[in-house]
């Protein structure tokens, strides 16, 4: 493997400088300069990853999240025992340890989705029903992403034309619903199938028919994942139009239950407030049912998840008085609870949400009010 030139060691931060006289306040900038140009960071910011954080400190979030884990894996030791260079190094944070970063937390907030995105771009380039119409297969764009390669149905000639995406978005709906396959799948058997591979390709075979013109990967994956009961279910703040009567204004329509209706609800919510129960039972077994701990993780959990209002992991650390390597440690044992519930209909975790957010809500309520009465 040749060795980087000088031009390219001047592109490089002074990692190895920084390092040997632990100046922090430069691997930190550092490690934000990273993070602010990487390509996988503004494509997670599009596809939603980002949100959350805010605007102007999502960089300093990530950056943060990226700081604590190459310290709690000893990455920075590692680097000056092997004499790494600071073009390696800065390569390896750069292509490894931030891009496993955000790949981790993307299969964690959507993972059927991320799942699915995965088999079809794997199909497309393996299948011979597919082929590559931006190339001409002699390898002379290598360096092209594969979510902006264009691909269409192996039967086209060369001179297909490509059409917008509201058209391809129009045509793609004639093409049915999948429906769902509950098989169980994985080594713990808790991921379900959703779809064959061999249906499909041929739901991507049928999407390709109905848009009639090659598609670029990472909107072939957007069309054919519309047509499938995708269910990624994450906690997150949900708005409801209840205040908006507007919509009944015309409509003298009786809105309340009917008694089965009502006893349908009152038991959904009976077991919503149960699943709430156990989920509160196990993040006070997380901490090993210290008050002090259990009132700190409820605030990680109103601040970052339940409440309205958008704040940043920095602001909720200054908000609960402790460090922001602690929270990142609280969300994580949250989002490992999270993960290890089981809801049949997105209802019932729409139920589990509202039940959790007024329990926590008035349990962080009465933690204020004592620790400002003390």
């Amino acid at each position: 493997m040749p060795r980087p030139t000088p031009e390219r060691y001047s592109k490089s931060g002074k990692w190895v400088e920084s390092l040997r006289s632990s100046d922090v306040n430069r691997l930190w900038s550092e490690l934000h300069r990273i993070v602010s140009h990487h390509p996988l960071v503004r494509a997670s910011r599009n596809a939603g990853l980002l949100v959350e954080e805010g605007g102007s400190n999502a960089h300093t979030d990530l950056t943060q999240e990226l700081f604590v884990q190459l310290l709690s894996k000893n990455r920075f030791e590692h680097y000056l025992e092997t004499s790494m260079t600071d073009y390696e190094i800065e390569c390896e944070i750069s292509q490894i340890e931030l891009t496993n970063l955000l790949t981790a937390e993307l299969r964690k907030r959507h993972p059927e989705s991320y799942r699915l995105a995965r088999r079809i771009s794997t199909l497309i380039q393996s299948s011979s029903n597919f082929r590559r119409f931006d190339t001409s297969g002699i390898d002379d764009e290598p360096h092209r992403r594969l979510a902006d390669r264009i691909y269409g149905l192996s039967e086209w000639g060369d001179s297909k034309r490509r059409r917008d995406n509201h058209d391809l978005e129009q045509r793609a709906h004639m093409v049915p619903v999948r429906q769902r396959d509950t098989r169980m799948v994985g080594c713990t058997g808790d991921s379900q199938v959703v779809i064959s591979n061999s249906d499909l390709e041929d739901l991507i075979v049928s999407v390709l028919d109905a848009v009639d013109a090659p598609v670029d990967v990472r909107t072939l994956r957007s069309l054919v994942m519309s047509r499938l009961p995708v269910m990624d279910i994450y906690l997150v703040p949900l708005e409801t139009d209840d205040n908006d009567n507007e919509r009944f204004q015309f409509e003298p329509v009786d809105r309340r239950d009917t008694p089965e209706q009502g006893l349908l609800r009152r038991e959904s919510e009976d077991e919503a407030a149960g699943f709430v129960d156990q989920f509160l039972k196990n993040l006070h077994e997380t901490v090993r049912g210290k008050v002090k701990q259990y009132n700190r993780i409820l605030g990680v959990l109103w601040h970052c998840y339940l409440a309205s209002e958008n704040s940043t992991q920095l602001e909720v650390a200054a908000v609960l008085g402790v460090s922001d390597s602690l929270v990142s440690d609280y969300r994580r044992r949250i989002e490992q609870e999270l993960r290890a519930l089981s809801f049949g209909e997105v209802e019932e975790a729409r139920r589990f949400e509202s039940a959790l957010r007024e329990r926590v809500r008035s349990l962080v309520l009465a933690s204020d009010q004592e620790r400002v009465a003390i």
